[in-house]
């Protein structure tokens, strides 16, 4: 007759039983050794009282893991005691309270010791299987949560609180390996020490990579840059100064290729640059709006010279000048005509005088017209001529 005396309730075939089918029990017994040594959950208190949690004999039972997360079903409002049955296993248990209630709960196995588990902690312990005087003892196993005692340890990582360090003193080395933070080893280093919420100034320090949050200030905590944020950001600025004789330089830098600078005024202001001379290539730049069917939209403020391919009766509406009453826009548009003559061409987005009322472009085939516009009232009135004529 099989019996279920050990640590782990497997079933212990007698001598001669199950001929032909004692693989089925061994490999059960497998699978339950296995258990023992992973996770289970189990709501250990369906009401609000005492219970107990017996291990079942040669079958699957969340009690039989190595680690033993209790639940509970019902709110717990005071301390309540799980007991694990039976009273003679005895094995090593890590138990995690993770009851609802807030409440601590003690874990139990006979008349001998208890131990106590805070609400949301976890305890490593041993049930001692001395049957009806059976205890459970905490192994002292450092874990990550709780209050624990530690006494001759190495501590090799911080957010650890240590008792015996005097008030506003540094923690210090003793010259041997040992933590000391008597009065008598503190060292206050010169100047102030800089806390992580206080308003300070730093002197001669060397910051790599800071976080900036919002702004950096002056000293009269007034804005001086404010920085925004781009998520996934892969482009920015590079500030570099410069030995004697050269200027400093501010470059646009990142992982893209070809990186624009672009400097954006507040409302009707602009940019001012300050300077005897400009150097460097200064030239306008060409957008290219191809075929432009029946209807094309030439956006001035996306470039000065446009390009296109009239291959329809087209119409152009003029958007996007500078409405800066004391700004003008221009531009000049490089218009050539496809393979099919005396199509037709006229101009929308404001008011386009030409000069003595009227100008004739050239409507031959593959023939190229030069046009210049500008405007000194935002767009409403455009003024527009062809210089060249008939480029072809």
């Amino acid at each position: 007759m099989a019996t279920y005396v050990n640590n782990l309730r497997l079933k212990e075939i007698a001598t001669g039983d199950e001929s032909g089918t004692w693989g089925t029990s061994t490999n059960t017994n497998l699978q339950l050794i296995a258990d023992s040594l992973g996770y289970a959950t189990q709501d250990g208190f369906a009401s609000d009282a005492d219970a107990t949690t017996t291990v079942a004999d040669g079958t699957t039972d969340p009690a039989r893991a190595l680690y033993f997360k209790v639940t509970s079903s019902a709110s717990l409002t005071a301390t309540r005691t799980l007991t694990i049955a039976p009273n003679t296993i005895s094995r090593v248990m890590i138990i995690e309270n993770a009851t609802t209630g807030s409440q601590s709960i003690n874990i139990s196995q006979g008349s001998g010791g208890n131990v106590t588990i805070p609400t949301g902690e976890t305890r490593a312990v041993y049930l001692d299987g001395a049957g009806a005087g059976a205890a459970v003892v905490n192994t002292g196993l450092v874990l990550t949560d709780g209050t624990q005692t530690l006494t001759n340890k190495t501590i090799s990582a911080d957010s650890n609180t240590l008792s015996g360090i005097a008030a506003s003193s540094f923690v210090l080395s003793d010259g041997s390996g040992n933590i000391d933070g008597s009065a008598a080893q503190k060292a206050i280093p010169s100047g102030t020490v800089v806390g992580t919420s206080d308003t300070q100034t730093l002197t001669n320090k060397t910051l790599t990579s800071p976080i900036i949050g919002t702004d950096l200030r002056d000293t009269n905590s007034n804005e001086l840059i404010k920085v925004t944020a781009t998520a996934s950001a892969v482009n920015e600025i590079t500030v570099a100064n410069a030995a004697t004789g050269s200027g400093p330089t501010i470059s646009a830098t990142g992982g893209d290729t070809n990186v624009d600078i672009n400097l954006t005024p507040k409302g009707s202001g602009e940019v001012d640059v300050t300077a005897s001379f400009l150097t460097g290539i200064f030239s306008d730049k060409v957008v290219a709006l191809g075929n432009t069917g029946t209807a094309q939209t030439i956006t001035t403020s996306s470039g000065s010279v446009f390009t296109a391919t009239l291959t329809g009766n087209c119409t152009f509406t003029l958007s996007s000048s500078n409405q800066n009453s004391s700004r003008s826009t221009s531009f000049t548009l490089i218009l050539t005509n496809d393979a099919t003559p005396s199509r037709t061409v006229a101009f929308a987005g404001g008011t386009v005088l030409y000069p003595q009322g009227a100008v004739a472009r050239t409507t031959d085939a593959n023939a190229t017209d030069i046009w210049f516009f500008t405007t000194v009232n935002g767009g409403t009135t455009w003024y527009a001529s062809i210089p060249m004529k008939n480029l072809s």
